[in-house]
């Protein structure tokens, strides 16, 4: 069988004894930013936008938004929301208690009378990952920015189908012990004992045990091809917790979605493992980093802050 990048294995190669990964089950995408183009005569319905309790979303607009003409439902579901003294900011923060896709809809009317003369938007409850950003376009805009954003489009397109090319193909690399001798011999696999450094947070639903993290460096290049992150967690829980999505957000606030693995539920009152990580360009982090893990459609989440990822010998040198 031929191997592909041997940093592509560094993930699997922690699940010491996993013959091969489990199918990550699908997670619904929020975008860091999304952008809407309002028009006379657009269809009827609301477009949807991420939210979670942990970040404030902010809707920047082209027109003004007139003074008390923000409308939320159903009310009291927001901790926190404020119209810009510009009157083209909305900043809107749900509250703590939150659940995932729970909805809260936003209603904006503008100051100038022109059409359209409101917008509706949803705010979709996320368990761990908002939007921070939304655009709101009333006005034409040129050409060639439309340009610049279908081709970014494309190019996040094509990166979704080599990330998902390469998640088949790693299930295909040797795993467990095999996985990790492959990598000692085509360059530097740096572990770290990160537990004791790490932040947790008081309303993590799981509660940490080990923390390793690991960086991956090919021989002869001085920066890691990929990093991954080991933790052992306790669920006091009274039901199981399966891993659904898992997400890195590095020092300057650029998030990034990662690869996971989980062998199985970590059982109610019991403990387990996961692992998450990435490879390529997008594993060259500015850390230190928070981590977030969720579950598909429960509550509970768990967020690492202060993660780091240690440096291989040869870089060093």
């Amino acid at each position: 069988m031929l191997l592909s990048s041997p940093g592509a294995v560094l993930l699997a190669a922690l699940l010491a004894g996993a013959a091969q990964a489990a199918e990550p089950p699908p997670v619904p995408r929020c975008a860091a930013t999304a952008r809407f183009d309002l028009a006379a005569g657009s269809p009827e319905g609301a477009p949807e936008v991420c939210a979670s309790a942990d970040e404030t979303t902010t809707f920047v607009f082209d027109s003004r938004v007139a003074v008390g003409a923000v409308e939320f439902q159903p009310r009291g579901r927001l901790a926190h929301w404020a119209l810009g003294e510009d009157g083209l900011s909305l900043y809107v923060t749900p509250r703590a208690d939150s659940l995932p896709g729970e909805r809260v809809k936003v209603t904006v009317r503008f100051a100038d009378g022109a059409v359209p003369a409101s917008a509706s938007f949803w705010l979709v409850g996320h368990a761990a990952r908002g939007t921070r950003r939304v655009e709101v376009f009333r006005q034409p805009r040129p050409p060639e920015v439309l340009k610049k954003e279908r081709d970014e489009a494309q190019a996040e397109a094509r990166q979704c189908q080599e990330d998902k090319a390469r998640l088949l193909a790693e299930r295909e690399e040797p795993g467990g012990l095999m996985g990790a001798v492959w990598l000692e011999g085509a360059g530097v696999v740096a572990p770290d004992n990160i537990f004791d450094r790490v932040g947790e947070r008081p309303a993590n639903a799981l509660r940490l045990e080990v923390a390793w993290s690991y960086s991956y460096t090919p021989t002869g290049e001085s920066r890691p091809a990929s990093v991954a992150v080991r933790l052992h967690l306790e669920n006091p829980g009274a039901e199981p917790w399966t891993l659904a999505g898992a997400a890195l957000v590095d020092a300057t606030g650029e998030e990034v979605e990662l690869a996971r693995w989980q062998k199985a539920p970590i059982p109610a009152n019991g403990a387990g493992a996961v692992v998450v990580g990435i490879e390529g360009e997008r594993a060259q982090l500015g850390c230190p980093c928070t981590l977030k893990l969720w579950e598909a459609t429960g509550p509970r989440t768990f967020t690492l802050g202060n993660v780091t990822f240690p440096v291989g010998q040869q870089a060093a040198h």
